[in-house]
């Protein structure tokens, strides 16, 4: 498991860059955007928080959650652009819950593919029924160790969140950042209202 802390206190963070992510501006101006700018949304590894504030700006109650207390403290030095909030905290602990949403984007890629089990499940208890999921996953990175970032096929993704979730939408984001071009997924899920037996989505 990589030391997240570390990185940010070296400043080795170059997933960071300086700006919200494309593929958020991009479904906040679209059709599923309307539900993410009134939701109260959890934003897991939010690092510095540009995703966080971006969101706020659009009219959203926001919590950026991350690992490191170094990542939190950066994000936390912004000027505020609303009432964001940043936590210090494990999204696979699962104790969070409540939230309309959850804006994921460059948390599930930095996971160890081990841990997708645990970060759905977490999912699952953060996200109210009727809720949603906005995920922008990673589908082929372009480092050229075994990851982080670590990819996923589109397949896998909906088969681990279909239990707890149904699949609105998924597509190409046509707004990336460099390099990124072609090698995401944007997907919108709605929480269900029926729960799974313990268990049914371990794997």
């Amino acid at each position: 498991m990589r030391d997240w802390q570390d990185y940010w206190e070296r400043g080795e963070t170059p997933w960071d860059k300086g700006e919200a992510a494309p593929p958020l501006l991009e479904c906040l101006a679209g059709e599923y955007g309307e539900f993410l700018r009134s939701a109260r949304v959890l934003v897991p590894g939010c690092g510095s928080g540009h995703d966080v504030r971006a969101l706020s700006a659009a009219g959203a109650e926001v919590i950026g959650l991350d690992l490191s207390a170094k990542a939190v403290e950066v994000a936390e030095g912004w000027e505020p652009v609303g009432d964001e909030m940043y936590l210090e905290g494990d999204f696979l602990a699962g104790d969070l819950a409540g939230f309309d949403a959850i804006w994921e984007h460059t948390c599930f890629c930095a996971i160890d593919p081990g841990q997708r089990a645990a970060y759905v499940e977490a999912a699952a208890m953060a996200v109210r029924e009727g809720g949603r999921y906005y995920g922008v996953f990673y589908l082929t990175p372009d480092n050229d160790e075994d990851g982080p970032p670590h990819g996923a096929e589109v397949d896998e993704i909906v088969a681990r969140f279909s239990p707890w979730f149904a699949l609105l939408d998924g597509r190409v984001p046509t707004k990336a950042f460099p390099g990124r071009e072609g090698r995401e997924w944007l997907a919108v899920f709605e929480r269900r209202s029926a729960e799974v037996a313990p268990g049914e989505n371990d794997g």
